[in-house]
């Protein structure tokens, strides 16, 4: 039931329209062994958060091929504007409930090694915009 519900809503935010909105596609890609750690952290804190701060979560995966399935995870999030996106960033950065979560996840060491962020637009053609 819960997984019926959960493709229910993952339709609705694919076949939601907005004027201006606008998608942005993060890979993260980790320090070595440190993938299940930005997961865990993402699962327990980060998504969360991100919706506290305006940000809609559309999804997240990691690569099924080596070496990108040991290091890798990918997201897109979507926002009513650019401007939108900065400011729910500067939100999300500044909250003290993410801070706690990077610093006790980080506890062990570093996580994240790089991050690459590209805002998009949808094509005329897509199912999502």
């Amino acid at each position: 039931m819960i997984k019926k519900l959960l493709l229910a809503s993952l339709l609705m935010t694919m076949t939601m329209t907005a004027e201006n909105r606008v998608f942005e596609m993060r890979t993260y890609t980790t320090v070595d062994g440190r993938l299940d750690a930005l997961l865990a952290r993402f699962r327990d804190h980060t998504t969360k958060l991100f919706e506290r701060h305006g940000m809609t979560n559309i999804g997240y995966w990691v690569p099924q091929d080596a070496p990108q399935s040991k290091n890798t995870l990918i997201y897109v999030l979507a926002y009513p504007s650019r401007e939108a996106a900065k400011k729910s960033w500067d939100a999300f950065r500044a909250d003290p409930a993410w801070q706690k979560a990077q610093k006790e996840s980080e506890v062990s060491g570093k996580i994240v090694d790089h991050v690459v962020s590209v805002f998009m637009d949808p094509a005329d053609f897509s199912k999502i915009k």
